[in-house]
């Protein structure tokens, strides 16, 4: 199985000021296309930190690292630069990137007034750097992505704003180095969710040794619990080949607590409780919960 790690670059998300959506974004759609995710670390906006991470995900003997962020036209926008040392290649510049970006950006610009396009044009021209050896992805906003190899790692540079990471995403799996580390055989890492109401995170702890000395080693299917608003979730990754360990798994669950085991799908309660309340009117009359019934309900997509 192929492993990857992410690094996530911003000051901005490592204190917290932003919350990161792209590390979790991208473990699910790497899984889906059959790599696992072994770590996704947050660093500042410094190169030693940076190189730190990616010297660190090398060590740790993945096959890909993607990171997300610091390909803006400021100072402290370091990733490409950083990555491409990191792979022993240079940065040259693109005049045609730059022209593109200069015309993406033109439209914008003209509606503002007081625009430096002085400062505008040395900005632009920073994100019209491009590695020297590598391949480049096409900007789906202003600023390229990147794909290099370091000592047999593959590099995917991808930008941090999460439509613009999620736009360019599709490009990044196309390209031919990362088809190359993907191969022809494309085979998903299966995830499953169950949920439990009315037993603690002991009971369920109790099932999964049981059901061990029943069914034999679950090492083939790497299981983690959660308790999440009064919840148990029992989410499982394996292969396709474990999937019959996983059906047994999921009988002998079911077995062991009736009714508790309310959702095999991953729906929550909430979705539950709003799929019995499709189609009717409702009213909410709370007293001491300050809304929180009816916020629990609007939450639910398509509530209205």
């Amino acid at each position: 199985m192929l492993r990857a790690g992410i690094v996530v670059t911003g000051t901005e998300v490592l204190t917290g000021r932003v919350a990161d959506a792209n590390g979790p974004w991208l473990s699910e759609h790497l899984r889906e296309v059959g790599v696992d995710v072994a770590h996704i670390c947050v660093c500042g906006d410094r190169r030693e930190d940076l190189t730190a991470q990616l010297r660190f995900l090398a060590d740790q003997g993945v096959d890909l690292i993607v990171t997300s962020g610091g390909l803006g036209p400021t100072a402290d926008d370091m990733t490409l630069p950083t990555v491409a040392e990191f792979a022993g290649t240079t940065l040259i510049f693109d005049a045609t990137l730059e022209a593109a970006i200069m015309n993406r950006l033109r439209p914008i610009a003209d509606r503002w007034e007081n625009v430096d396009w002085e400062a505008l044009r040395v900005g632009i021209a920073k994100q019209a750097l491009v590695p020297a050896r590598g391949e480049v992805l096409d900007p789906v906003g202003t600023a390229p992505g990147a794909i290099m190899n370091a000592d047999g790692v593959l590099i995917v540079v991808l930008p941090g704003p999460p439509h613009e990471l999620q736009r360019m995403w599709p490009s990044a799996l196309d390209a031919a180095p990362f088809r190359a580390l993907l191969g022809e055989d494309v085979t998903a890492i299966e995830q499953t969710t169950l949920r439990l109401y009315g037993i603690t995170e002991p009971d369920i702890a109790e099932t999964l040794r049981l059901a061990e000395g029943e069914l034999g080693s679950l090492a083939a299917l790497e299981i983690t619990t959660c308790l999440r608003r009064s919840e148990v979730e029992v989410v499982t990754r394996f292969e396709a080949d474990a999937h019959p360990l996983w059906t047994r798994l999921h009988e002998f669950i079911q077995t062991r607590h009736g009714a508790a085991l309310f959702s095999a799908d991953g729906s929550t309660v909430d979705d539950v409780v709003a799929r019995l309340l499709n189609g009717r009117r409702l009213a909410v009359a709370e007293s001491c919960t300050a809304g929180l019934l009816g916020a629990r309900i609007a939450d639910v997509p398509g509530s209205s």
